[in-house]
């Protein structure tokens, strides 16, 4: 997929305190969560693990990039066949930017030689998963899974696909 104005990087130093506020923005935007999740303590938590996240992290995460604006970011933290984190920018969002994210870690872990590639959202984020289905994900676990930032339950599906 081809996305007019489009680069995929690594993220470098300077990029850690806007990755924080798409990945929150990104999370804040999102239909998927019922109001018990949106309590104001539940809010800073995810902001703080997202600031957090950010200025910490070493793994893997790349950087989509429209004419010098960060319209998103992925990554892929924890297990090598996972890719744990897509958010897109609410101001970029419906683009395809999630797509070329997902793609560009299945090559990466094509050229590593995993044979099955991991993903994982809550339940009700009907967009991701149709995103997900699309890029040939199928759903092999629905089930609650507590959530250690948010302090709560949430309802989560899991989806792999083959490489």
């Amino acid at each position: 997929m081809v996305v007019s104005g489009l680069t995929i990087r690594a993220m470098t130093e300077a990029d850690r305190t806007a990755v924080g506020l798409v990945g929150f923005a990104a999370w804040t935007s999102s239909s998927a969560f019922d109001d018990a999740y949106l309590d104001p303590v539940v809010i800073e938590r995810v902001r703080g693990e997202f600031e957090s996240f950010a200025a910490e992290t070493q793994c893997d995460i790349a950087i989509a990039e429209i004419d010098g604006a960060l319209a998103g970011w992925g990554a892929r933290a924890g297990a090598p066949d996972y890719i744990s984190d897509i958010w897109i920018d609410p101001a970029f969002q419906g683009r395809g930017i999630g797509r070329v994210l997902v793609e560009h870690f299945l090559d990466e872990m094509r050229s590593s030689g995993i044979s099955i590639a991991k993903i994982a959202t809550h339940a009700r984020n009907v967009n991701a998963i149709r995103l997900y289905e699309r890029c040939g994900f199928g759903i092999v676990w629905r089930g609650a899974q507590w959530s250690e930032p948010m302090q709560v339950e949430l309802q989560k599906v899991r989806l792999e696909r083959d490489l």
